[in-house]
């Protein structure tokens, strides 16, 4: 694989795991149902989780690559930022849409 294929992976990963939280009710989506709604706590809560996921994904493969930067507090500041945009349509569908 080359550099913008698994860039392109990170970015669909990235995206896929900022909604999970928000579109399930399970923990971190592979545990057991809850038996209450989760709380936008736990939400956030299983949200950081899979940003240190993410994180630690996109080092492992800039590692495999063989080009590994270190990495200031910037990095981190917009990979968290991004990582919110990308949870807006999940947390649109869960807390502001109106239902029935």
């Amino acid at each position: 694989m080359n550099q913008s294929q698994l860039l392109w992976i990170l970015l669909l990963a990235a995206l896929v795991a900022a909604n999970l939280p928000f579109v399930n009710d399970r923990w971190l989506a592979i545990g057991p149902r809850m038996r209450t709604r989760k709380h936008l706590g736990w939400r956030l809560g299983e949200w950081l989780v899979w940003l240190v996921a993410v994180i630690a994904l996109g080092r492992g493969l800039e590692q495999w690559l063989g080009q590994a930067a270190p990495q200031g507090w910037a990095f981190y500041a917009v990979m968290t930022c991004l990582f919110a945009t990308f949870a807006f349509p999940g947390f649109v569908y869960r807390h502001l849409l109106k239902r029935k």
